[in-house]
């Protein structure tokens, strides 16, 4: 077998170095991109994973299967000429997730599918995530944790299966390492987007979840399997808000942190990290947090750089006699015009909700960026600061710290670069917290 060089993060962990990884949970092109050329930069790994709604054996939301968002990801990494041996790419959240409401048998059936469809890509970093009711489950009892378990424990079987065929044709394919439990939000953020109070993870909580996953692979043969479990998901006391989040409290968490010495295989995975500072960052990565998951952060700085962007091109070419892109108008008109991936997330006055669908932290406009009005939109916007250029006044104004790194010669004042370096802000604050370049 060829061992997974992610199993390192444990064993630095345990040599009590404060080393892990950031993970870009993200199907955004300017995203991926920013991560590679940062990873380049950087001379560290890169992970990106895909979570079970982005990407599926029916195309997910993205309308990509994962071997589809695996050659798109390759594909950003030829043109950059990023090193693939360190890219990793992970599955989230894959179980019944989008098929919960199926009965448990059919539901079960089609997420074997989509484990097959991650691990046959070659996604190594595989969360198993079976916390979720299907249709036949009793609504008003709590799911108990042999059952996940069990459920996890028959995926798992369905993994291992997987990435044994795929040795047949791919000799030096890396075998995947496996992520369990699920102390997290749904998918996409929390529902309202009230803070009500982040509950850390209690101990026993999690030393229960560890003890019904063993028995369970165990149970099931899944003795190796159990081996490459590098990670169980808690919640540290982590979550974006619309607008700020809740912090890392090392006070508040301390019981739990300690609790990770008894376990010398295993680190924490921490999800929604998204806008915790570089130090907090820090802090979670030297309690032993060895996988932070970043998202709707990313996206944000984003969606911020081209908005930054619109207001340079409305400035300089008010008066011009050329079509502007109105890109934040056409993103708000759609997300009126489909409002599937909001609503539940954004509440209070109209001019509250008006606010929440260009500014929350919990950016759920990046659903909205790859339809075509928006995109096209996008398009209009680069190509017209292309045409026209971004004058040195305008770009200090709207992007400062882009301004700087150009003036400096450290980066091309071109729009896509912009967006890109604006990302690349956030992701820093990440590499400062991981030292991940020691993984490689």
């Amino acid at each position: 077998m060829n061992s997974n060089p992610l199993k390192k993060i444990v064993t630095l962990q345990k040599q009590g170095k404060a080393v892990g990884i950031y993970s870009v949970c993200s199907a955004n092109g300017y995203v991926i991109k920013a991560a590679l050329k940062r990873g380049m930069q950087d001379n560290s790994c890169v992970l990106i994973e895909s979570t079970a709604n982005q990407c599926d054996q029916n195309g997910g939301y993205t309308g990509m299967t994962p071997m589809d968002f695996k050659n798109f990801v390759n594909k950003m990494a030829d043109e950059i000429g990023f090193d693939k041996s360190k890219l990793f790419l992970g599955g989230d959240h894959l179980g019944p997730l989008t098929f919960a409401s199926l009965p448990e048998e059919k539901a079960m059936l089609e997420a074997e599918e989509l484990i097959r469809h991650y691990v046959g890509a070659g996604f190594t970093k595989i969360h198993i995530d079976t916390s979720m009711k299907v249709a036949d489950d009793d609504a008003n009892t709590r799911l108990s944790d042999e059952t996940i378990a069990k459920r996890g424990a028959r995926l798992a079987k369905v993994a291992e299966e997987t990435y044994k065929k795929l040795l047949e044709t791919n000799p030096d394919a890396i075998e995947p390492v496996y992520i369990v439990g699920s102390e997290v939000p749904i998918p996409g953020g929390a529902v309202g987007g009230a803070d009500d109070g982040v509950q850390v993870t209690k101990v026993d909580d999690f030393k229960n979840t560890v003890a019904t996953f063993k028995k369970a692979f165990l149970d099931n043969g899944l003795d190796h399997a159990w081996e490459n479990v590098i990670a169980v998901v808690v919640q540290p006391g982590v979550e974006e808000k619309d607008s700020g989040c809740t912090e890392y409290d090392r006070e508040k968490a301390k019981e739990l942190m300690a609790s990770i010495a008894d376990f010398p295989e295993l680190v924490f995975e921490g999800h929604s990290t998204d806008y915790q500072t570089k130090i907090k960052l820090r802090e979670l990565v030297e309690d032993g947090v060895g996988i932070l998951k970043v998202g709707p952060a990313l996206t944000f700085a984003m969606r911020e750089a081209v908005f930054a962007l619109e207001n340079i091109e409305k400035e300089l070419l008010a008066d011009a006699d050329v079509k502007l892109s109105e890109f934040s108008k056409t993103l708000d008109e759609q997300m009126l015009k489909d409002t599937k991936y909001w609503s539940k997330h954004y509440k209070g006055t109209d001019a509250e909700i008006k606010l929440k669908r260009k500014y929350s932290f919990s950016d759920r406009c990046r659903y909205y960026m790859p339809t075509e009005p928006v995109e096209n939109a996008k398009n209009t916007l680069i190509n017209n600061l292309t045409t026209y250029g971004i004058p040195l006044n305008l770009l200090s104004q709207f992007m400062p710290i882009q301004y700087t790194k150009v003036r400096e010669g450290l980066l091309e004042n071109n729009p896509e670069a912009l967006i890109m370096d604006r990302i690349i802000n956030t992701m820093d604050e990440y590499l400062y917290a991981t030292h991940q370049k020691e993984l490689i």
